[in-house]
């Protein structure tokens, strides 16, 4: 074992304001060689804590674990010196494993083969624990098909479970989380500078890769060249292709107490929500932590209550909560006995509630500037929760707002959009965003969603939330034709979007007997105390 890298040894004499004292030293052993079933080497880095005391293990893996900054920090140093060894292991064919790269279908096999490694090894005690955000939580549920007796708890990250969901819900590709999430899956070593540089690569032609056509020889230049995965992903919006990736149904199965956590602003936040409700229909032992987080911020700003959670569940604590979330609109947390908590579900019509009168309204969308992703699920500098005003003074963008309201109206649960809309082109695309509104005009995004739509009614799934509308203040639904890059945008032909070179504009009428409903509370939780925002490195799950 030798000394940490230079950064992380700077890293780790930083102030600890908010955050726990290190209860021991860390040194590590990198490169460590793996077998998997059929021979190939997988590489692996030991972050081990100072002592002969036996300590427990934790495994995370993933495609960019060992790329360096700020994994190695997050999940090597920070949950080493509180007494645990830390494996951080690449993928096959990533961050210097031998063989080759097929997204998410090898890990099962390889998660197994590890863990019998993990069996030989002096310093493990036979007390195994699994970690980490995204991927690496994808990779701790396949765990679940055959799981190690000696798996003894597991901390779900920001994780996804269901792949075409992920990729393709409601029909539209979802550019951006492909290409920001390939930047990553597709490192082919183990360097910190390799992880910055193909970012800035990425940064550098994002914009000609979304919109120049065909997208199949644009997206090129932003990885440094093809990417059969990426091609995969693109070419199949059909859900068979993707059943035998899909894990939201193990999920359920997993034998250990669990502890899950996302954002309201995650890219998947109601497939967590999901695995939650399975897991304790199961009668497993399992909490949840939603946030005021996107992706990427649940490990910056909120590392302090992510963090917190993750070691409760690999102490073996009790959990302080079985459901801890963020209310908006009042900045602050509740804990509550389920999720979600008793609701009405309340519709809001556009003609009456939203003041749209009654009729019709239109808008005309063009694939040749289409209307951009702006806060909410991304990835991207927007993303989380924005003032709408540069969204929503585009002419492609409509907005129906209800009257200020004269008492306070608090929704915890699921909000969907049902739409009476009709559009012109072979095919067109519903965005609806819901947004709260203060008296000084300012349009801050609660959830979103978008479909594609179909004769008659159009149902718009835009996600859950747990916001608190205070009086004075307007309700606003954004309705619009795309999102784009975050969803692909519609090139109104109906073509594969991978090698289609034609664009048609297309004027979408949206009846004003649309409904948006909402899950009013019958009753209100007490507030915990508010979770700490204090900045962590920033950090970039894929």
């Amino acid at each position: 074992m030798r000394e940490l890298p230079l950064l992380l040894r700077a890293m780790r004499r930083r102030p600890r304001k908010g955050r726990l004292s290190a209860r021991y030293d860390v040194r590590r052993e990198s490169g460590l060689p793996v077998p998997a079933a059929d021979g190939v080497i997988l590489r692996a880095d030991h972050y081990a804590p100072v002592t002969s005391e036996p300590c427990p293990t934790v495994l995370v893996r993933a495609p960019y674990v060992r790329s360096g900054f700020p994994f190695n920090y997050l999940y090597g140093v920070l949950v080493a010196e509180q007494g645990f060894h830390v494996i951080l292991q690449s993928s096959r064919g990533t961050g210097g494993s031998e063989g080759d790269y097929r997204w998410v279908r090898d890990e099962a096999a390889d998660g197994q083969a590890t863990v019998r490694w993990l069996r030989d090894q002096p310093w493990f005690t036979g007390d195994l624990f699994t970690l980490g955000a995204s991927y690496m939580a994808y990779t701790q549920a396949v765990l679940a098909h055959d799981p190690p007796p000696e798996w003894r708890g597991a901390v779900l990250q920001v994780g996804f479970g269901d792949t075409h969901e992920f990729f393709w819900g409601g029909g539209v590709f979802r550019l951006e989380r492909a290409l920001i999430g390939g930047a990553l899956l597709f490192l082919d070593n183990a360097r910190t500078r390799d992880y910055f540089r193909g970012t800035l690569r990425l940064m550098r032609h994002l914009k000609r890769m979304t919109h120049e056509l065909p997208l199949l020889d644009a997206y090129p230049r932003g990885f440094g060249g093809r990417r059969p995965v990426f091609e995969e992903w693109l070419a199949h919006p059909e859900a068979e292709h993707w059943a035998d990736t899909t894990v939201s149904g193990v999920v359920p199965k997993i034998p250990v107490p669990v502890s899950l956590c996302t954002g309201w602003w995650d890219l998947e936040p109601g497939r967590t929500i999901e695995h939650y409700a399975g897991l304790r229909a199961a009668g497993a032992d399992v909490d949840l932590l939603i946030g005021p987080w996107t992706h990427t911020s649940a490990l910056d700003r909120g590392w302090t209550e992510t963090f917190a959670q993750a070691l409760r569940r690999l102490r073996g604590e009790p959990p302080a909560y079985r459901v801890r979330v963020h209310v908006g609109g009042l900045n602050e947390w509740r804990d509550l006995p389920d999720w979600p908590p008793p609701a009405v579900p309340h519709d809001w019509t556009l003609e009456e509630a939203l003041s749209a009168g009654l009729g019709a309204s239109s808008f005309h969308y063009d694939p040749a500037d289409p209307t951009p992703s702006y806060a909410g699920a991304l990835q991207s500098p927007t993303q989380g929760q924005r003032d709408n005003a540069p969204l929503e003074k585009r002419a492609d963008v409509l907005l129906f707002t209800s009257p200020p309201l004269t008492e306070p109206l608090e929704i915890m649960g699921p909000v969907r959009a049902t739409f009476d809309a009709t559009t012109t082109a072979a095919s067109g695309d519903l965005f609806a965003r819901l947004c709260d509104v203060d008296p000084s005009g300012r349009s801050l995004n609660i959830c979103d969603g978008l479909t594609r739509m179909t004769d008659g009614r159009t149902v718009v799934e835009l996600g859950p939330a747990a916001h608190h509308f205070k009086p004075g203040h307007r309700l606003r639904l954004q309705v619009s034709g795309g999102a784009h890059p975050r969803y692909l945008r519609n090139y109104g032909t109906g073509e594969p979007p991978g090698p289609a070179t034609r664009l048609i504009a297309t004027d979408t009428t949206v009846r004003h007997t649309s409904v948006l409903t909402l899950p009013v509370v019958t009753a209100r939780a007490e507030p915990t105390a508010r979770g700490s925002d204090e900045a962590m490195p920033s950090a970039a799950p894929g």
